[in-house]
């Protein structure tokens, strides 16, 4: 919703600051007071080209600024978050002018693009009026819209998930098709390498095994001379250690027959000859395993030599090399099933036929909606002075699937009995497209997410008991949206929640335009002015404060 508008030096308007709330708002005053120019202000914030002329006379530049409350525009807010713009609640659009024809844009204080402006303006603001933006004309809206009003939002995304599962799975077979020739030569690499591992069948730990057999079967001359040379000397030679420590132990025995202090003795080394005749046991066993047989030898050293080509060949580690082989058999499984040309055809049609499915129960269901908004808003039409005027929704086949369905949507209107139905942006009359966009949103009710609407022109050549009926839609409106509307007559005006009016000041050639929010008593004299000119009676007055009482909402 918007909050507040700031205008600096922009054409008649020295400086101006007005602050907005919720419900509808009115800005009225005499032709040529600068209305329209918040409208102005407010379209060369959302994106629209500045022009020279729009500068006020004398001033090196203009800027215009515009808060936002976008606490509860979930699109408004998901936008800023995607370009990490959020600020809170806040929402600040900022452009400055130059003299030079230059601008610049900022969106909370960051540098922004015209473009940019343009796409988060349309989910903040739409303008209704001669040469003004208008959401309603674009083909994405209306047919967002259709939906909204057909509560057929959730199946319309249901179709565009549809629709991108069909473009995966065309994308995926029109992949495997262009790409047959490299996934067919990746394929025999891959083969190849599978051949290559299998054929060498790796067992984990092996290559730690076969190290460990070659370090002991390459050394085994030197580990035989080692162990021969320890048996002598433990057991086997003339001054064994295993002797000699038994004569020890025998004497020592001998001796503590005469001194028993002595057996003490005897105990302690009794062990270390029970230690000597086990590691001599030992050793023997040691040199019957020992293997010098060299084609052993030469067969470990074959194995090695082959796990380390492989791992060169294929540049792995050769620990790597058993992760290596379970990859390229996932990697194959990969290209067997993107390359299935009959699964990835089925994939496609399969998908197609649930699309199709969907998008057909879319498209009766527009159908069906669009009758009915196109009655309701005609209906409205004739009641906004535009007696035969009509609305037609067209739903247009597509020659393809798209995202959105199986048709377009347009909304072709007439605005008397005797016009041929035309797109919506091509209404000449910009008191009549505003009145038609008025039209759609009261009939549509609650449907759409931009929340401010802002009408310009919408009384152009009606009076009366229509401009009442304006009046009424707009006032009705406002209890949805926040609605901004400038208006030539008093008829609308005494509808508004809110009425501010714009007055022109100073002489010939110093001139500005100044804005106020006026109070019951100022806007029943404003209602007179509206009413009768410059030539205010009592009789005006008393009419005004009539037209006041009966058509302000009740509170």
């Amino acid at each position: 919703m918007l909050r507040l508008l700031s205008i600096r030096n922009f054409v008649v308007v020295d400086a101006l600051d007005v602050e907005f709330d919720a419900g509808f708002s009115v800005l009225t005053g005499e032709t040529g007071a600068g209305k329209s120019i918040l409208l102005d202000a407010l379209a060369l914030l959302l994106g629209d080209r500045f022009e020279l002329r729009q500068l006020r006379p004398g001033a090196a530049r203009a800027e215009l600024a515009a808060a936002f409350d976008v606490g509860t525009q979930t699109a408004a807010r998901d936008w800023l978050a995607a370009r990490e713009l959020e600020s809170g609640t806040e929402l600040l659009l900022r452009r400055v002018l130059d003299a030079q024809g230059k601008s610049r844009a900022w969106i909370n204080g960051r540098p922004a693009t015209l473009a940019q402006l343009a796409e988060v303006g349309a989910l903040l603001l739409d303008l209704h009026g001669q040469h003004a933006h208008q959401a309603l004309a674009g083909a994405g809206a209306q047919r967002e819209l259709l939906d909204g009003y057909g509560s057929l939002a959730p199946l319309a995304a249901e179709v565009a998930a549809a629709w991108r599962g069909w473009r995966d799975a065309v994308e995926r077979r029109d992949a495997a098709a262009a790409n047959a020739r490299a996934t067919a030569e990746e394929r025999a690499r891959l083969a190849d390498r599978q051949h290559d591992l299998a054929a060498l069948a790796l067992a984990p730990g092996e290559w730690d095994e076969l190290a460990a057999a070659q370090r002991r079967l390459a050394n085994a001359a030197g580990l035989i001379d080692a162990t021969t040379q320890a048996s002598i000397a433990l057991s086997e030679g003339d001054d064994a250690l295993a002797t000699r420590i038994a004569q020890l132990i025998h004497r020592l025995t001998q001796a503590a027959q005469f001194d028993p202090a002595l057996a003490a003795i005897v105990d302690l080394v009794s062990p270390a000859a029970i230690q000597l005749d086990e590691a001599a046991r030992a050793l023997r066993d040691y040199q019957r395993r020992l293997d010098l047989d060299p084609e052993d030898l030469a067969r470990v050293e074959a194995r090695l030599g082959a796990i380390h080509d492989l791992a060169r060949k294929h540049r792995v580690r050769h620990e790597d090399l058993p992760s290596l082989q379970e990859a390229t058999a996932q990697r194959l499984r990969g290209l067997d099933d993107a390359t299935d040309t009959a699964a990835l055809a089925q994939a496609v049609d399969e998908t197609l036929a649930r699309y199709d499915a969907l998008a057909r129960k879319l498209g009766e269901g527009r159908k069906a909606a669009a009758k009915s908004l196109s009655t309701r808003v005609s209906t409205t039409m004739h009641e906004l002075a535009m007696a035969g005027g009509r609305l037609e929704i067209a739903l247009n086949p597509e020659s393809a699937p798209t995202s959105h369905g199986r048709e377009s949507v347009e909304f072709r209107i007439a605005t008397h009995p005797k016009q041929p139905v035309g797109p919506l942006s091509h209404v000449a009359s910009g008191g009549e497209l505003a009145r038609v966009a008025l039209a759609i949103h009261v009939a549509a009710g609650d449907v759409g997410d931009i929340p401010t609407l802002v009408f310009d022109e919408v009384d152009t050549g009606i009076g009366g008991p229509v401009a009442a009926t304006v009046g009424r839609m707009l006032q009705a409106l406002g209890t949805r949206r926040q609605v901004l509307c400038v208006t030539h007559l008093p008829q609308v005006a005494a509808h508004a929640d809110h009425h501010f009016r714009v007055a022109r000041t100073g002489d010939g050639e110093q001139v500005a335009s100044e804005l106020a929010l006026l109070a019951a008593t100022a806007r029943i004299d404003e209602l007179a002015r509206m009413l009768a000119g410059s030539a205010i009676t009592s009789k005006t007055r008393a009419h005004a404060k009539e037209l006041y009482e009966q058509h302000r909402r009740s509170t």
